[in-house]
């Protein structure tokens, strides 16, 4: 996402926020900015009627890991997160590190269960919190 959308996107989540009147447009343009923003590092393909809901799961969790870390991770050795399906290799979460390397941080037989795993993942660090 660029600085336009960026910003574009901050002034619709403002106007919904306020619960002021949004346009039919403005509802989908809210929601594909939402869905861009929401797939950025995610390596694989979101399609049907879920994929706005899966999208956000995903952003949901590498903003948590990205705060939290993971496993032997802590924050601050986690310089971002990417969610990679490859029909060769299977699914898997990489993370790259500020020391300038990368590691899997999971990794999973196909998209589903990759997908199932993460839900689970926000659900239980919801109910933590």
């Amino acid at each position: 996402m660029d600085n336009k959308e960026t910003k574009r996107l901050e002034i619709l989540e403002t106007k919904a926020s306020n619960f002021e009147h949004l346009t039919s447009e403005e509802i989908r343009e809210r929601n594909e900015l939402l869905f861009k923003r929401n797939k950025q590092n995610i390596y694989m393909r979101l399609s049907g009627y879920d994929k706005y809901y899966y999208a956000f799961q995903c952003w949901e969790f590498t903003q948590y890991i990205i705060k939290n870390g993971f496993q032997q991770y802590k924050a601050k050795d986690i310089e971002s997160i990417s969610i990679v399906n490859c029909q060769y290799y299977g699914a898997k979460i990489n993370a790259r590190l500020v020391s300038g390397g990368e590691t899997h941080l999971k990794t999973f037989n196909d998209k589903k269960e990759m997908l199932g795993f993460i839900v689970g993942f926000n659900t239980c660090s919801r109910e933590v919190a």
